[in-house]
């Protein structure tokens, strides 16, 4: 396997193709190499080539993709809820090598997609998790798959009302993720070799992030909530709820949720969490 260290965006871009894979900060694309998911003949390292940092911009922030969790949970700039949502991602190990950019395109934890059964995602025609233990998965979203997002930043800047720009566009961080359908198996909008170069933040008002784990501790989210008030209108958006970040139109949403029977509890610990949150705004 060959490694390129392109110094731009440029060169990061026309690096990539046939066999190549953008690597940042490898939280997660190492363990998947390592498995056999995902595999690659030329690893294209991006740390050098894309946008560092937080910056003022237009009454706004830009984050830069290469920006770890790290250094956004210790940001004063930014809203509370981003600064949560890094701060109990993972251990302080991997916040410190993990990017935003690679935190929002995580791959699922579902163990029938890790452990490589031909499910939905890989190409098959069933979803193994509906069929066997899915305590952790969606009760959202879920008509095709059952995977849950496991990205905690990403809920709380979907609260936020984050805007992406990537090599050849900008866009509504929304409009990044996709549910599967049969005829696109893919979960984001991102064509190939697209790069995520920045993240543009409005100002928040107020915001906070509250999760449900297994552990204390350093866990993926059962549900995470993120709630924000921006521009006089409050957003709500969850993790671990459905195969992408979900944004709650409102509280009442979660009387139509469709739970697997094992999903049932996840739920309630939803309706818990959005309480607290708005109570917290």
């Amino acid at each position: 396997m060959e490694l390129v260290r392109p110094e731009s965006v440029d060169a990061a871009v026309a690096a990539l193709g046939d066999g190549t894979v953008p690597l940042a900060g490898g939280t997660d694309l190492v363990p998947l190499l390592r498995d056999g998911i995902v595999r690659a003949e030329t690893l294209v390292e991006l740390r050098r080539a894309l946008p560092h940092g937080v910056h003022r911009h237009d009454g706004g922030l830009r984050v830069g993709a290469a920006t770890t969790l790290g250094e956004l949970e210790v940001d004063p700039e930014l809203p509370d809820a981003l600064r949560e949502a890094c701060r109990l991602s993972a251990s302080p190990q991997l916040r410190a090598m993990g990017t935003i950019g690679g935190n929002l395109l995580q791959a699922t934890r579902c163990w029938y997609w890790r452990l490589q059964f031909p499910c939905y995602l890989h190409g098959g025609e069933r979803c193994h998790a509906k069929e066997g233990r899915h305590r952790e998965h969606a009760f959202l979203g879920h008509d095709l798959c059952a995977s849950a997002h496991p990205s905690d930043p990403a809920a709380a800047l979907l609260a936020c009302g984050a805007r992406l720009r990537t090599d050849r566009r900008e866009l509504p961080l929304a409009d990044l993720y996709r549910l599967p359908t049969l005829d696109d198996r893919a979960l984001t909008r991102l064509e190939p070799g697209e790069l995520i170069l920045e993240l543009e933040l409005p100002e928040v008002d107020a915001s906070t992030y509250l999760k449900a784990m297994d552990r204390r501790r350093w866990a993926f989210a059962l549900v995470g909530v993120a709630a924000a008030r921006v521009k006089g209108e409050t957003r709500i958006a969850l993790a671990g709820a459905a195969p992408v970040p979900w944004l709650l139109g409102s509280p009442e949403e979660l009387d139509a949720a469709g739970p697997l029977p094992e999903t049932a509890y996840k739920v309630e610990i939803a309706r818990a969490l959005v309480r607290r949150a708005l109570d917290a705004l």
